[in-house]
């Protein structure tokens, strides 16, 4: 008797209830993981939620400085000042060779929105005259590498002809005559405004009286806020230093070495972001010294930047610094130890290729003639989105009922295993969107709902192959069991194929398309990965299962697999020959 063919049934039989394990538990783990995240629901995007769209225009009278890495520069200045505003889910993206696209969600005032992202950059370099790590005490005896450490990416400010200092310690000076000199500095500048001074700091208290043009008391004031500013806080941050002007002494906020915020007081501009006329990161291959920033001045900065580092240079750490302050924010304090002349400098200290990038396009970008015009501005009511979403849905569910129709018409109970397929298909594609919307700030717009109604449809044709390729195999006069294994490898190829056309298609638009196109791409490729793996771990394996019971096998009228109904062909037998004896005289 010859053995069976090893591995083919056995597996058949055992392979359907782990596959089906396997899909189960992911569900449970990742909806487990939704709950858990407190995001229970997808992330709607602006034309649902409500909210402004604003789309920008670069302009400039270089047109050549109107290139992919200002604009990325530019983004991330935007995202910034947005996020200032206190606003967590705004979009800032590129549209094309010259374009911004800002989205803001509702709850944001979309005239102080406009108003910060279509201004351009303001940079300045301000003398540091204070400087601590948030919510540390003042120390008694300061030193470089405690209350007066520079701010990540920062280091020493030197010419750019001359070979970069060892950072040795400057000469440390006591708190005592470390706030005389503050005050002595403040003196000297112009008085702040009472806006600026109320902007500085959450313990602010604006006051209108005329004792606020008086130095000393404007110095005071200044110094009361700077010793209870906590820079930790971001609604803190976003009040201060962006509205002061840059003929005032001001308060800042930075991040030092160790990633912990740091607070200034910083005094008035010295040198403007127009004063530079080029910066690049470089990579030090001769004095080994990694990697810096090297800065040219136009004529009229070469002066400013020499005069303000010669005095720099003749004070003690921290009134040595001078402050890279980009929107109110300081990104960079390298210390000078020598007047910067000749219109070069550069800035090293521990800098990695990518923080000596950013500085210098920061730099680059501050210097740049580069603005932004409006090209138009769309307001979208919560109301507007609610009824657009409400819309969707209706479709949706009026596509998944003809859908869920016609299975049951056609296929009767093998629509059960369908409509179980698609309900699983949904599960998971609710639980990703709702976990990619905090993961990488996914959100569900319109055209993405209108994705995922086209997907109803893609993940239904893969049902349909692979139920008639099991209609085929019965009408040859097969019986069920044998009838699926036959039909899977040929629905598989004809799925997989389908399903990877779609998938380009997907790809290639989320690639050659921006904007709201883009949510419609992806939720049509991310639904067609779901098709393949439902499809693979729950729609076969369950028709395997029930294939083996006796509703399916013996082909109810009401199962869908009926031989009749379906004009299947009677078994094929072989014939038997019978043949007479053989009369042993004609042998």
């Amino acid at each position: 008797m010859a053995a069976p063919k090893k591995g083919r049934s056995g597996s058949a039989q055992s392979k359907p209830w782990r596959s089906l394990a396997l899909i189960l538990i992911a569900i449970v783990a990742l909806t487990g993981g939704m709950f858990a995240s407190g995001h229970t629901a997808p992330r709607l995007g602006i034309d649902l939620a409500g909210g402004t769209s604003i789309t920008l225009k670069a302009k400039s009278g270089q047109e050549s400085a109107i290139n992919k890495t200002n604009l990325d520069t530019a983004v991330d200045i935007m995202e910034r000042r947005v996020n200032g505003l206190g606003v967590s889910e705004a979009e800032v993206q590129t549209q094309g060779d010259r374009n911004i696209i800002v989205n803001i969600p509702k709850g944001t005032n979309s005239q102080q929105a406009r108003e910060q992202v279509g201004t351009t950059a303001k940079l300045y370099f301000r003398p540091v005259l204070a400087t601590e790590v948030t919510g540390s005490p003042a120390t008694a005896d300061p030193s470089p590498s405690d209350s007066a450490s520079p701010s990540k990416g920062s280091g020493t400010a030197t010419p750019s002809s001359s070979a970069t200092p060892s950072g040795s310690s400057t000469p440390s000076s006591s708190a005592t005559s470390q706030g005389r000199a503050v005050t002595d500095a403040l003196k000297d500048s112009p008085s702040p405004t009472d806006s600026a001074s109320a902007s500085a700091g959450e313990s602010a208290s604006p006051s209108a009286s005329s004792s606020a043009n008086d130095g000393s008391d404007a110095a005071g004031k200044l110094q009361a806020q700077y010793a209870t500013l906590n820079c930790a806080d971001k609604a803190v941050r976003a009040r201060t230093g962006d509205r002061a002007k840059p003929t005032e002494p001001t308060l800042a906020c930075g991040k030092d070495s160790r990633g912990q915020w740091q607070k200034y007081i910083l005094g008035a501009a010295e040198v403007a972001g127009t004063d530079v006329k080029k910066a690049q990161a470089v990579y030090d291959t001769q004095g080994a010294g990694g990697w810096k920033v090297t800065m040219n001045f136009t004529s009229a900065g070469s002066k400013k930047f020499a005069d303000i580092t010669g005095k720099l240079a003749q004070n003690q750490s921290p009134q040595n610094q001078f402050a890279i302050v980009l929107d109110g924010e300081v990104v960079s304090d390298p210390y000078v130890q020598q007047a910067l002349t000749g219109g070069n400098a550069e800035i090293s200290g521990s800098f990695d290729q990518t923080e000596a990038k950013n500085l210098a396009n920061v730099l680059s970008y501050g210097a740049l003639p580069l603005s932004f015009e409006e090209q138009s501005v769309t307001t979208v009511t919560a109301a507007l989105g609610g009824e657009q979403l409400h819309a969707g849905l209706i479709a949706g569910a009026i596509g998944l009922a003809l859908v869920v129709l016609y299975l049951v018409v056609y296929y009767r109970g093998l629509s059960l295993i369908a409509i179980a397929s698609l309900l699983v298909s949904a599960i998971l594609t609710y639980v990703v969107m709702s976990l990619l919307g905090p993961t990488i700030g996914f959100a569900l717009n319109l055209p993405a709902v209108c994705g995922a109604i086209v997907a109803i449809g893609i993940t239904a044709d893969s049902f349909i192959v692979f139920f008639e390729r099991i209609r085929d195999e019965i009408r040859e006069g097969r019986s069920l069991r044998p009838s699926v294994e036959r039909a899977w490898p040929r629905a598989r190829r004809t799925i997989l194929v389908s399903d990877f056309v779609s998938f380009l298609a997907a790809a290639v638009l989320f690639v050659v398309t921006v904007g709201k196109v883009q949510g419609f791409a992806f939720t049509l490729g991310l639904t067609t990965v779901f098709d393949v793996v439902v499809v693979f771990l729950f729609t076969k394996p369950l028709m395997t299962i029930l294939a083996r019971r006796k509703f399916f096998a013996d082909g109810h009228s009401w199962s869908g697999l009926d031989p009749k109904r379906l004009g299947a062909k009677p078994p094929l037998r072989r014939a038997r020959r019978v043949s007479a004896p053989v009369d042993p005289k004609e042998a």
